[in-house]
């Protein structure tokens, strides 16, 4: 009974957990967006700033704050610009009503001056920074002489040093206001953007100059708290960086405080390097810092105070909830959060364009099954309205005004349309003037015989020729249904592979760099992005070998063994200085290679042959050999030989299936030109993995395959391609082995032999009386004896590729590390 009690209340607690954090969740974004709402929309942020900086005051009398914030906000946000001029001024009066003033006449002169400077100059950004320098410049001479009623050196010195900072400051706010007053901002920031920040954060915290409690001061507790938050977030070098920025503008206002940006900058290095222990370990760095800076700086004097001010930052840190440090994270360049965000970007790009190339893929599947569909119809239906199509023409023409038309087609329908029907198709077969019982009984039934008889005849050439021109529209539908959906399965394919996420091989990195590090080789890093057999994808980075191959001769025998397959160096990039490191990728090696050998020659000895061939590597370890022979012989012959060839190799290697592409290269062909040039192509396709191949023979002769003492024939009957618009591409297959070696020839060689009967024994014969095994020997014996044959003379253009199977043995066998093997 206990069993089930604490059965059934676990899943309750769970429950009443989750229901209670997802309350308070849901309280905390609630009362964030509240806040929100009141500091960036109502733009309270702004009046706060503007109060703080307002009471800002650096070198005792400089006041550089108040009216660049004024006119960044009135240039972004004009709506604001009052607010934020009444907080200027109200921050001001709390420290003097002189300082009040002079903010109010700084702000009154530079409306008048940007009033006169917008009608001279059109781009407002530019001139801002110049106007408030000047307005800044006019207002403390005229203060100054106002007060002394003359100007001295240090007053224009004073003047110019306010005006120059209002100018760099206002720069400065340009920069950062937008990157505070966004709602929903998500980039990341730059470093120039995040010093940008610190600077306006410092600035204001310039405005809590001389606020303090028990000796306690507000500036030093908020910078502190900001340089813990910082270095907790951005690590070492954010918190040095907002701690020196903090500290030099801070020490502006108060030169009392000068040792203070070494406290800050010291402490922002050590809680950032401390940042692992999380927030307790950077506090621990606040604390360090400042005892050491304030025994160095100002001894034990002041060192409770100091302590006191540092611990009350510590607890406002520590009080900061964790999903404003994370928010915050986010927006820091090297931090785990960005990075985060950044992979959740792309992860977000990769899956909108993969489901873009997917919406295209299901539009051109659509596509081609409207064209597949447009045939799905009752041919016996069709013809029938076609025959009744082509009648009522007749009719139309014929029997419309003649006086038996009622006693025809209303009495006798039947016999009267079984009868021109039945001339229709005898005319369609050109045996109707032959057909003397037909024409006689037509004769009897029809006062107009001659008439319609001569109607129909005229009219069945049209009918033909309609039915010619539908045919071939229907057959171009269905190579374009084929073709689209070959394009459909690419981009299928495509959407897939950019779908593919990186597998973690974190397990197996490990296990591969024990494994060469405990055999006395150095490896630096190894990154594994496929351990899928026969697609093994893996890269290294190795001490500067000094060229002595160790990755080839040493590394991938031992990848080989550890991984139970033939692992291979596929690129290898070495460092130029001894220092340094090479770069290394390695891969599995297919199980065949080819070795090809080709012998050709033009008609007569010229130089221009009408065949063209070509060895194409495609995706997926696919090995082609193809060769076109262009009707005739010379120039153009070479270039719709070739023309087929460059087409098949630019199709294939897009990823369409191999029917689909010799279909699209036929139409191509047929559609170019109206004059009657035609080309064959004889294609092979090996898998370099398993030895299947594909052969596909358009219009072309045999291919023989040796193997041993045997030679196996290979061929289909297609015709040429360009002399119909449709046909259907036979595909041979075939296993190769190794030691197999793949012939394949055009015509000139095939039926090139003179005083024979049967090409087929001829060349079975000859190809078996070869003792080489080598395709460049072999390709030179058979055009050799093709051409004695012929007692020297080259009477058609020829062309022989001789494919050589073989086993792909690395050059260095594998050698064993331990019989613990990946997993």
């Amino acid at each position: 009974m206990e069993k089930v009690e604490r059965r059934l209340m676990e899943p309750i607690s769970d429950f009443g957990m989750q229901k209670t954090h997802q309350v308070f969740n849901r309280f905390f974004q609630k009362i964030s967006s509240r806040l929100q709402l009141f500091l960036l929309h109502k733009g309270l942020v702004y009046a706060l700033i503007g109060f703080l900086l307002g009471r800002a005051i650096i070198l005792s009398e400089v006041l550089p704050f108040a009216l660049p914030f004024f006119g960044a906000v009135l240039l972004m946000k004009r709506d604001k610009a009052l607010l934020s001029s009444l907080s200027l001024i109200a921050g001001g009066m709390t420290l003097s009503f002189e300082v009040s003033l002079l903010i109010t006449v700084s702000i009154i002169l530079f409306i008048l001056l940007n009033r006169v400077a917008s009608t001279f100059f059109k781009d407002p950004v530019k001139i801002l920074p110049f106007v408030i320098l000047s307005s800044v410049a006019l207002t403390r001479i005229g203060y100054s002489y106002m007060i002394k009623s003359s100007l001295t050196i240090y007053d224009y010195m004073m003047a110019g040093i306010e005006s120059g900072l209002s100018f760099i400051l206002t720069l400065i706010f340009l920069q950062s206001i937008p990157l505070i007053s966004a709602r929903k901002y998500k980039q990341s920031l730059k470093i120039e953007e995040i010093i940008c920040i610190m600077i306006l954060l410092a600035s204001v915290m310039t405005g809590l100059v001389g606020v303090s409690f028990q000796n306690l001061q507000l500036e030093h507790i908020f910078s502190r708290y900001i340089v813990l938050l910082f270095a907790f977030i951005g690590g070492s070098s954010i918190g040095c960086t907002v701690g020196v920025v903090t500290g030099l503008i801070l020490s502006l206002a108060n030169v009392g405080n000068l040792y203070h940006m070494s406290l800050l900058a010291f402490s922002g290095l050590l809680g950032g390097l401390l940042r692992e222990g999380q927030k307790l370990g950077t506090a621990i760095g606040l604390l360090v810092g400042s005892v050491l800076i304030s025994l160095y700086g100002q001894g034990s004097s002041d060192l409770m105070t100091t302590l006191i001010e540092s611990m009350i930052a510590i607890v406002l840190f520590l009080l900061t909830p964790k999903a404003i440090t994370g928010r915050l994270a986010k927006h820091i360049p090297g931090t785990s959060e960005h990075a985060q965000e950044q992979q959740q970007y792309v992860r977000k790009i990769r899956d909108v364009t993969a489901h873009r190339v997917d919406q295209f893929s299901q539009v051109f599947h659509a596509l081609s099954e409207s064209f597949a569909t447009f045939y799905d119809k009752d041919e016996t239906n069709e013809e029938q309205r076609e025959t009744d199509l082509f009648l009522s023409s007749i009719t139309e023409s014929t029997c419309q005004h003649c006086f038996k038309k009622e006693k025809c087609w209303v009495e006798n329908f039947d016999k009267t349309y079984d009868l021109m029907q039945n001339i229709m198709h005898e005319n369609r077969q050109n045996t109707y003037q032959n057909n003397m019982k037909l024409k006689k009984e037509f004769d009897r039934h029809c006062s107009k015989s001659a008439k319609v008889e001569e109607a129909i005849e005229q009219e069945i050439n049209y009918f033909q020729a309609n039915q010619k021109l539908k045919k071939e529209v229907q057959e171009s539908r269905r190579l374009v249904a084929e073709q689209l959906l070959g394009v459909s399965n690419v981009m299928e394919d495509l959407s897939r592979e950019i779908k593919r996420e990186r597998e973690n091989h974190f397990v197996q990195e490990e296990q591969i760099l024990d494994a060469l590090q405990n055999f006395g080789i150095e490896i630096v890093n190894v990154e594994i992005y496929s351990l899928e057999q026969g697609s093994v994808d893996i890269e290294m980075s190795i001490p500067y070998c000094n060229g002595h191959g160790e990755c080839e001769k040493i590394i991938a025998p031992m990848l080989s063994d550890i991984l139970e397959e033939s692992i291979i160096v596929k690129t290898e990039e070495c460092a130029n200085y001894p220092n340094g490191y090479c770069h290394v990728s390695f891969g599995s090696a297919k199980k065949y290679r080819i070795e090809t050998g080709v012998a050709h020659a033009a008609k007569g000895g010229g130089l221009v042959s009408g065949d063209s061939y070509s060895m194409i590597e495609l995706g997926l370890g696919k090995y082609a050999v193809a060769i076109s022979d262009g009707m005739g012989n010379g120039v153009r012959a070479h270039f719709e030989s070739n023309e087929t060839i460059k087409l098949l190799q630019k199709i294939l290697q897009s990823g369409i299936e191999e029917k689909v592409a010799i279909k699209t290269i036929n139409s191509i062909l047929s559609l170019r030109t109206t004059d009657e040039i035609f080309s064959t192509l004889d294609l092979a396709i090996v898998d370099l993995q398993d030895g299947q191949s594909k052969f596909l023979k358009i219009g072309s002769t045999p291919s023989f395959v040796k193997r041993g003492d045997k030679i196996i024939k290979i061929q289909a009957s297609n015709l040429p391609m360009g002399i119909i618009d449709d046909f259907d591409v036979d595909v041979v297959g075939e296993k190769l082995k190794a030691g197999d070696l793949l012939i394949m020839m055009s015509d000139g060689i095939f039926e090139g032999p003179k005083h024979v009967e049967n090409y087929d024994l001829w060349m079975k014969r000859k190809i078996s009386e070869i003792k080489t095994e080598d395709p460049q020997e072999v390709a030179d014996i058979i055009m050799e004896e093709v051409i004695r044959t012929r007692s020297g003379k080259i009477e058609d253009d020829m062309t022989v590729v001789v494919s050589a199977i073989e086993h792909n043995t690395p050059k260095w066998a594998s050698i064993p590390v331990s019989s613990k093997k990946i997993g």
